[in-house]
Formats: structure tokens, sequence, C-alpha cells
């Protein structure tokens, strides 16, 4: 229950912890947030770790003359995170993939997931992994199941690229230019809450258009 509660908190106020982390280890929190986003976005069973919110207090720390963390430095150094994550997702899926496509399933993974799976990156192609992205949880399953589906390699490593330079610049360069606003500074469970609501939209207009 108590780490239940730490998480929480750390989650909520991440600017704080990112700040304290700073002051005390420097430039060594470059290598803290390195493996945050490589965990988040590489182990499967790690998707709640914080992704949008900490890019975004990320940046806005570095926009802060107290510190010398460069936000130019930020984005490649996470860019690099989110696709060597993605690529050991994608892989562990890919061997994963023909295990449960003999058997049942494979922990919560069964094998309809996997026919689902490559219908529906059938229909959307690769736009389903820049997608996928921005939305937490999902961008943690996605390159799994990319890799257990039927998306080639080279396919699926080119929208990787692409979808990990749009989410890490974007929203590293919102905190950036608008994370140190004292409104923002001041309502920063409600931003966290805001980044996460925003990410979640296309899920939500996905299941009505199915119930529709």
């Amino acid at each position: 229950m108590d780490l239940i509660k730490s998480l929480i908190d750390f989650l909520l106020h991440l600017d704080r912890h990112l700040d304290l982390w700073a002051n005390e280890y420097g430039v060594l929190l470059y290598a803290i947030l390195f493996l945050i986003v490589f965990t988040e976005t590489g182990l499967i069973v790690m998707p709640l770790l914080p992704g949008d919110s900490l890019l975004f207090a990320a940046g806005a720390l570095a926009a802060r003359p107290t510190n010398d963390l460069s936000v130019w430095v930020i984005i490649p150094l996470l860019i690099g995170a989110a696709l060597l994550g993605d690529n050991v997702n994608y892989f562990v899926g890919r061997f994963l993939g023909t295990q449960i496509k003999s058997r049942q399933r494979i922990l919560f993974f069964k094998r309809e997931y996997i026919a689902e799976t490559e219908k529906f990156y059938a229909k959307y192609g690769g736009r389903t992994v820049i997608i996928a992205r921005f939305i937490p949880i999902v961008r943690t399953i996605a390159p799994f199941v990319a890799g257990a589906g039927s998306m080639t390699y080279g396919t699926y490593i080119k929208f990787c690229i692409l979808g990990a330079a749009l989410w890490v610049t974007s929203i590293s360069l919102l905190g950036y230019f608008f994370g140190n606003f004292p409104i923002v500074q001041k309502n920063f469970e409600l931003v966290v809450f805001g980044i996460v609501g925003l990410s979640v939209v296309p899920i939500i207009i996905e299941f009505f258009k199915k119930r529709a």
C-alpha cells in the first residue's frame, strides 16, 4: 500500500521530484530519465510508469536556470531510450508470438489477441505505431503485439522512429516553453491529469465508433 501511495505521489508531483533529483544528482539525472523511459516502453510488465508527464516535467526543468540540464540533450537522449525500449519489446513479442500461436495463451496474451492485432495493423498500417505512442499503456503494449503479429521489422522501425521523435520532441518542448508558467507550477497535478486525459481521447473515440 505504501508503494502505491509513493508511486501516486511521484506521478502527481513529478516536477518536485525531478527538481530534487537534479539538485542531488546533477547531470546523472539524464541517466535516470533514460532508464525510466526505456523501462516504460521496453518492459511490457511496467506500463504504469510516467511517460507523457515525465517528458513535460523534464522539459520544464531544463528551462530553469537553477540546474545544468539541457532540453537539447534530453530530447535526443530520450528518443534513443524510447527506440531502444521499443526494439526490445518488438523482438520479445516476435519470439513469444510464435509461442502464443502454438499455445492458447502466455501470461495475459491469448492467441486471438494476435489475430485481432494482425487485422488492426492490416487495416490501419504503420500509423497505428505512431498513434499508440501518445497513449499511456498502449504505447507499452503496441511494440510487443507488432512483433507478435505479422508486421515486418522494416515497416515497424520506420514508423517507430517517427513516432518516438514526434512524441519526445513535442511534449518535452511543451514543458520547456510552458511548464514554468506560475499557473502550471501551482496546478501541476491538474496538468498531469490533463495530459493523461488528452492521451486517452483516441481510445474513447474508437470505443464510441464501435458502439455506434
